[in-house]
């Protein structure tokens, strides 16, 4: 009885240890596969407006999907690359384009005998979309930014504006697609509330106020503050309004970076209209800042051994899940697997300063010790 009861323990602590060994092969097999996101949300492209006439709404319906199939392809290019580079984006067919998409969907269908109008949102092959910009010479970038809060600050006279109603600079802000979907830099406005405008006024916004500026970025889950300080002058002629702007990126993604530009206003634009043209240029001033530090050039992927910090499968398992959505990783390899350590060999695109910047947006710090690679999840403040 007694020898049937020990075999049956023996029996039992041979099961767990197979399953254990089980489910340890399954992981390796995970983490020693490709280390990618199923589809990078930056190769999507939302809310494509088509409005087509034709002899029959089946009709229409053909031309709209056709029409906005190029037209998302040509903001995903457009996105995605530096705007010096727009003029030279290659010219691909219809029926090129239709092999670059992974599916679409139809919001906002609306149709008359004739007509038809809708909204559609696509997804695109992230790899096909890389070998075409690779194939035309074209750097691009695909790592997005955490989100970056804007704060409009205008001045005229000696009026100084952040969260006042009369703000015009800050309602130019509110009309030129701040918070777009996909965007590489997702950008977004403050409130406004009581409690904005107790965390900081439009002198310390200016001034640089790191305390008061990581408060309101923390409100906001923001990664930077961009302080717009606007001043609003007539030129030399006295005729023309003229808008001098300093563009100011506070965080801790990028060094301080201040932009000084001046904008004058084209004959018959008055001024509402010169802060929204300024306000749609400084937007893509952000992106270009944000994509020329993060250009994927083409070439062959590079090798960087690193050992991670962790306390547990569970903890390697998150640090895994923030990598998948990496852009500039291409795939993993797993070298050693300890309770407190793992050691993978990454492949990249780009240097050693890219994949760390990259990295941060994932809050992960990559950092080098006696010529030895370490990576580990930044502690949450």
């Amino acid at each position: 009885m007694a020898e049937n009861e020990a075999l049956k323990q023996v029996k039992t602590r041979l099961g767990v240890h197979l399953a254990l060994g089980l489910a340890l092969l399954a992981v390796c097999a995970v983490l020693n596969g490709p280390v990618q996101a199923a589809q990078p949300t930056q190769f999507e492209v939302r809310g494509v407006t088509v409005d087509v006439t034709a002899d029959s709404a089946q009709a229409a319906r053909v031309q709209a999907m056709a029409e906005g199939e190029i037209k998302a392809f040509d903001q995903l290019l457009r996105r995605l690359t530096l705007q010096a580079y727009h003029d030279r984006l290659p010219v691909v067919s219809a029926s090129e384009i239709t092999a670059l998409v992974v599916d679409f969907s139809v919001t906002g269908e609306k149709a008359s005998r004739v007509r038809y109008i809708a909204k559609l949102n696509y997804h695109f092959r992230a790899a096909g979309v890389r070998a075409l910009l690779d194939a035309n010479g074209i750097p691009y970038a695909e790592t997005v930014s955490k989100p970056v809060l804007i704060l409009p600050v205008y001045q005229s006279a000696d009026a100084l504006l952040l969260w006042d109603d009369t703000n015009p600079w800050r309602a130019a802000w509110d009309t030129v697609g701040v918070g777009g979907a996909g965007d590489l830099v997702p950008m977004t406005l403050a409130l406004g509330d009581l409690q904005d405008v107790r965390i900081i006024g439009a002198e310390q916004a200016i001034e640089g106020d790191m305390q008061r500026l990581q408060e309101l970025a923390e409100r906001y889950d923001a990664g930077d503050v961009v302080v717009a300080h606007a001043i609003m002058r007539m030129d030399v002629s006295g005729v023309l309004p003229e808008l001098e702007v300093y563009l100011t990126r506070f965080g801790s993604t990028l060094q301080e970076q201040t932009v000084v530009k001046t904008f004058l206003a084209d004959p018959g634009e008055d001024a509402p209209q010169l802060l929204a043209r300024t306000a749609t240029s400084l937007k893509g001033q952000i992106e270009d800042n944000w994509k020329q530090d993060n250009l994927i050039q083409a070439g062959h992927a590079q090798v960087l051994p690193i050992q991670v910090r962790v306390n547990g499968l569970k903890d390697w398992v998150s640090v895994q899940s923030r990598l998948n959505g990496v852009a500039i990783i291409r795939r993993m390899e797993l070298v050693l697997m300890r309770r407190d350590q793992v050691r993978v060999n990454l492949h990249f695109i780009g240097g050693a300063e890219q994949l760390a910047l990259s990295l941060d947006q994932a809050d992960l710090a990559l950092w080098e010790e006696a010529g030895i690679w370490y990576l580990g999840q930044k502690t949450q403040n």
